[in-house]
């Protein structure tokens, strides 16, 4: 018996191409399938890997931040410049002594006995009585010199008509400074009115203080003073213009 082959033409192609179709369709699904979950893959290993990002800035201090910092240095500069003008104001507004025109119980415009004394019943003077006493007859004047203990070395009193109008007092330096005797003078009278290497100034209307260097306190009756001045300008105006009609004699 020979073996039957049978002949395939004998079967349609038609029963071949159901099945083709299929397997494109599922191919093309797999596909699909595949880049989706893919590209999801990819997406989420994104996400979970996320690229280092920049250092944030610094944030700018808000409007109220900044207005705090410089409020609190303010307030502390403020509190330390209040202090010092309240000290400044406190010394400025300490009401200041006028003048004085004594010195304890030493004063201008005293007489001659009565200046006599007050020497001899002060202990811090050695007064000797008249013989500390001399009179200058150009300038028609009496002069009172005399040596003082602890404080005071010498003192000096110069009297026109019979009254004090200056009194000047040479201290010991072994006891007591400069410094301190015009610290206490500007505590008192305040700052003076002149001030050079030879001497500060506090002066009012009658009456001209003066601590001069060495180390000497001085006390003037600027009303006596001042009338001594225009007379000793106006003698030697005097004298000028006598001396120069002199010389036109010639």
């Amino acid at each position: 018996m020979g073996v039957q082959v049978k002949d395939r033409n004998r079967y349609p192609k038609k029963q071949f191409q159901p099945h083709a179709e299929q397997h494109l369709r599922l191919s093309s699904l797999f596909l699909v399938l595949f880049n989706l979950v893919f590209s999801g893959n990819m997406i989420l290993s994104a996400q979970s890997f996320p690229l280092a990002s920049e250092p944030p800035a610094s944030t700018p201090p808000t409007a109220s931040q900044s207005k705090t910092a410089p409020t609190a240095s303010a307030a502390s500069s403020t509190a330390t410049g209040s202090a010092a003008a309240s000290s400044s104001s406190a010394s400025a507004s300490a009401p200041l002594a006028e003048l004085p025109k004594s010195y304890r119980a030493l004063s201008l415009g005293m007489s001659l006995e009565d200046l006599k004394k007050a020497l001899s019943a002060d202990d811090l003077f050695a007064f000797r009585g008249d013989r500390d006493v001399s009179l200058l007859p150009q300038s028609e004047q009496t002069l009172v010199e005399t040596t003082g203990l602890s404080f005071i070395k010498r003192a000096f009193f110069q009297l026109k008509d019979g009254k004090v109008f200056i009194m000047a007092f040479t201290l010991n330096p072994d006891k007591i400074d400069h410094y301190s005797v015009f610290t206490t003078l500007v505590q008192k009278y305040g700052e003076p009115k002149e001030l050079n290497p030879r001497e500060a100034v506090w002066l009012s209307d009658k009456v001209r203080l003066s601590l001069e260097r060495p180390l000497t306190v001085k006390y003037i009756d600027l009303e006596v003073f001042n009338n001594i001045v225009e007379a000793s300008a106006a003698k030697e105006s005097k004298e000028a213009v006598l001396r120069r009609e002199f010389l036109n004699d010639f």
